[in-house]
């Protein structure tokens, strides 16, 4: 499909994704200095009254079901053949599939997430809205806050509920549809998505979905570990009869609500008792995450940060379009191999570690591998580029060494950046820049990091150093 240079008042960056009926589009709105997603209606599907209707519904319910939780219509339009279009905001942070490509979350930020999910589906039901089409990739994330912001996605299925009594289609997608969705005719009411929400959270615990038809195992039983609580609420949503499931989206939030108290109790009670045991430790840990965050930001830059909030940095807005989060190998560095807390943003990776590209980016990696006493890191030599004098940084009162390398072609410019929090773990930082302007101490200044780090997962197989650490996220 050829890329359209413009859709409206748009300028088209490049294409998001496809699917039967529309494709998505990264648009840029230069006159506010924003990103957008444009979705444009498929060509082939654009005469059939039926699905034009149902694209332009779509807009409709976003329209009227304003709320913080659901993506939001900002513009709609038509293209020059007559095809609609409608603008939403565009979630930087990529989908909950996304993030599940790369294995289960944490749980309880599967509970964080499921919970919103569910109240974004509150928000519809109150509306009179049936979603129907609750799936990962209907999950989006914006980067922002103390933590990404939670949209659910993609009405094009969604029906009113008082006409839910029986469809003369079915739709939806299979592991993550009641049964009753499956048949045509089959009456849906709120309960439908409760279901659909239950099939994400397990998704979300378990690495994969329930299978259709086929009673779905207790979460705890592929992940040991997960409490009873949780396997309570998401077997009681996944009944294969309506009246058995949670009767609405507020009580299953309210039994999310539970689960998470039950855990949170759980995991104060295993806190006091490390307190106990090592608490001058965890006393020092938590003075160097205060002087961490009392950094401030550069005001109107965009904060991302792991999949497990270890480590975040803020970045100017036009960086913050793509994003890996689940770590890094210090095996890149020539340092013991293993899985550590790290992120890479910038607006296309696939094209951000090619140093002839003009894609400026951040990658940010903490590991114990880093501290004082270790082997000394072999950071990128940037060979093709003229080294700067090293100069030494205060990053948060931790001396931070910066090399910095110019005139790398294309006014492309690296900093690497490397220093220790001790007794907890180093740091690594690798900034790409573009054009004169130089803003690595900007970024530093805008480094935030926990006061504790996991501990180091099973080793993974020896890697060379390579020219950009950034490549090893994912």
């Amino acid at each position: 499909m050829p890329v359209p240079e413009t859709i409206g008042r748009y300028r088209v960056v490049r294409r998001i994704g496809s699917g039967a009926f529309a494709t998505v589009w990264l648009g840029a709105d230069d006159a506010l200095d924003a990103f957008v997603a444009i979705k444009v209606l498929a060509d082939n599907w654009s005469y059939h009254p039926d699905l034009r209707e149902r694209f332009e519904q779509e807009a409709r319910i976003m329209r009227r079901t304003d709320s913080s939780l659901l993506v939001r219509v900002l513009d709609v339009g038509e293209l020059p053949d007559g095809r609609p279009y409608l603008v939403m905001p565009y979630a930087a942070g990529g989908t909950l599939a996304d993030r599940l490509a790369e294995g289960p979350l944490p749980v309880r930020e599967a509970l964080r997430v499921a919970t919103d999910i569910a109240g974004a589906v509150a928000v519809l039901h109150e509306a009179g809205v049936l979603h129907r089409d609750l799936k990962p990739s209907n999950v989006l994330f914006q980067p922002g806050g103390e933590r990404d912001r939670v949209l659910v996605a993609d009405l094009g299925l969604a029906k009113a509920l008082a006409n839910a009594s029986g469809f003369t289609i079915a739709a939806g997608t299979p592991g993550y549809m009641p049964p009753e969705q499956a048949s045509i005719g089959g009456g849906l009411d709120a309960r439908a998505d409760v279901y659909a929400v239950g099939a994400t959270l397990y998704h979300m615990l378990t690495g994969r979905p329930p299978v259709a038809g086929r009673a779905p195992a207790r979460p705890s039983q592929l992940r040991p570990g997960v409490p009873s609580t949780v396997d309570s609420v998401v077997r009681r949503a996944l009944q294969p009869d309506p009246k058995q499931r949670w009767a609405s989206a507020e009580a299953l939030i309210e039994a999310l609500g539970r689960a998470s108290a039950s855990m949170e109790q759980v995991h104060h009670r295993g806190r006091a008792r490390l307190r106990r045991i090592a608490g001058a430790a965890v006393a020092l840990a938590a003075v160097l995450a205060a002087g961490a965050s009392a950094v401030p930001a550069r005001s109107g830059w965009v904060r991302v940060r792991d999949v497990n909030g270890v480590v975040s940095v803020a970045v100017p807005p036009r960086w913050a379009v793509q994003l890996r989060h689940a770590g890094w190998n210090p095996a890149l560095l020539g340092l013991p191999a293993g899985h550590a807390p790290g992120l890479v943003v910038a607006p296309d990776l696939a094209r951000w570690t090619d140093p002839a590209s003009g894609m400026p980016g951040v990658f940010v990696g903490v590991s114990r591998a880093l501290l004082p006493g270790n082997a000394e890191p072999a950071l990128p030599g940037h060979a093709t580029c003229v080294r700067q004098p090293d100069r030494t940084v205060d990053v948060a009162g931790f001396p931070a060494l910066v090399r910095r390398w110019t005139s790398c072609g294309a006014a492309v410019s690296y900093s690497e950046v490397v220093f220790a929090v001790p007794p907890r773990f180093g740091v690594y930082v690798q900034i790409k820049q573009v054009g004169t302007a130089d803003v690595t101490d900007e970024l530093l200044a805008g480094l935030r990091w926990s006061s504790a780090l996991a501990p180091q997962a099973a080793p993974l197989t020896r890697s060379s150093p390579g020219s950009a650490a950034a490549a090893s996220a994912r």
